[in-house]
């Protein structure tokens, strides 16, 4: 697939990324008033599953659609790793067009979401001083970026438990991280929220949801680079 479509792709898969995410919060309140249950432990079994879902279904589109990505540090570490071709030059196309992608669907859903759970909308945040934010959204990128590359180049065959690891650490990550930064740990989400809500255009935006998980996920690829090999069949791929 040539760039110029590969972009348009990163936009699309993006655009529904944000918006099928922003959802997440609503649809768990819907399930559990359906099914009768109100403990936070079963609120959370339903947001697990309903996460679980998404990253296969979104996985699937992005592999139909070429490697279609919405998330700007997974590109720039398996490229880093050398499991992936990108360059600066496709960095430079891919992340605005993801980029944008975001920010149409935080636009979308903020005028499409019912005003019953609208309060359920807002994306990532900070929610600490600068350089608390930096620091944790820069090791909660880390985090998730290692785990995701060891399970997708190294971890279990089983498709089922790739998903399971990943999603346990989303969702893990994600609880610890809402203090701090919301958390993002996807620089595109991030903008899309920011922009929305008219918080794109600072410093702090640009130190703390860019520089910061971009630095973090080099870390994780070189640490992933220094203790494990890629595997051929994903060299091949990438080839």
């Amino acid at each position: 697939m040539g760039l110029f479509k590969l972009a348009v792709a990163d936009a699309a898969i993006t655009f529904l990324w944000v918006a099928a995410t922003a959802t997440l919060g609503a649809a768990t309140n819907i399930i559990a008033s359906y099914v009768g249950v109100e403990g936070a432990g079963a609120r959370g079994l339903i947001t697990f599953v309903l996460v679980a879902v998404l990253i296969v279904v979104f996985s699937t589109i992005g592999q139909k659609l070429g490697g279609a990505s919405w998330n700007p540090t997974a590109l720039l570490a398996f490229s880093a790793a050398g499991v992936s071709n990108d360059s600066l030059f496709s960095f430079a196309v891919r992340f605005p067009a993801q980029a944008v992608g975001a920010a149409g669907g935080a636009l979308s859903i903020l005028e499409l979401m019912p005003e019953t759970y609208k309060h359920t909308l807002g994306g990532p945040r900070l929610k600490v001083d600068v350089q608390s934010g930096l620091i944790a959204e820069g090791f909660l990128t880390f985090a998730i970026t290692f785990v995701v590359m060891w399970t997708v180049l190294k971890g279990p065959r089983s498709a089922i438990w790739k998903t399971v690891i990943i999603t346990t650490a989303t969702v893990f990550l994600v609880t610890a991280g809402s203090k701090y930064t919301g958390p993002a740990m996807n620089s595109a989400v991030a903008f899309g929220w920011a922009y929305a809500n008219n918080r794109h255009n600072t410093w702090d935006h640009l130190y703390v949801y860019w520089i910061a998980p971009h630095l973090g996920a080099l870390a994780a690829a070189w640490l992933f680079s220094l203790f494990f090999s890629v595997p051929k069949e994903h060299k091949e791929k990438s080839a």
